[in-house]
């Protein structure tokens, strides 16, 4: 079955900011982003995370599913995400058991 979708949503977002970590940290190994692609899969970077997602349109944005790592150490969660009125991406990255974050992204 084939998840191919048109949306605003696919890309790649830069993130420009979260609510627990500065932005020093965020582009600490390279500069911070989420991507979505066409399939209903993608990535995120921040800081030392990464993640491989797996998402699901929901109206103007998406919930997901991850799996990726942490400081080197395996790590997993979900999220959601929306379009804003002003053309952003705002959401949440929660991590399995951990921390959850806001955050704000820009088209790029």
């Amino acid at each position: 079955m084939s998840r191919n979708t048109k949306s605003a949503l696919i890309g790649k977002w830069r993130i420009v900011e979260m609510e627990l970590w500065d932005t020093d940290y965020l582009d600490l190994v390279e500069p911070a982003y989420i991507r979505f692609d066409p399939r209903g899969a993608g990535e995120f970077v921040f800081g030392t995370v990464t993640g491989a997602l797996d998402y699901r349109h929901i109206g103007e944005g998406a919930d997901f599913t991850w799996q990726g790592n942490a400081e080197m150490d395996e790590a997993s969660g979900s999220g959601w995400t929306k379009l804003n009125d002003d053309g952003s991406l705002g959401g949440e990255i929660k991590f399995h058991l951990g921390d959850r974050s806001a955050f704000k992204a820009r088209k790029w």
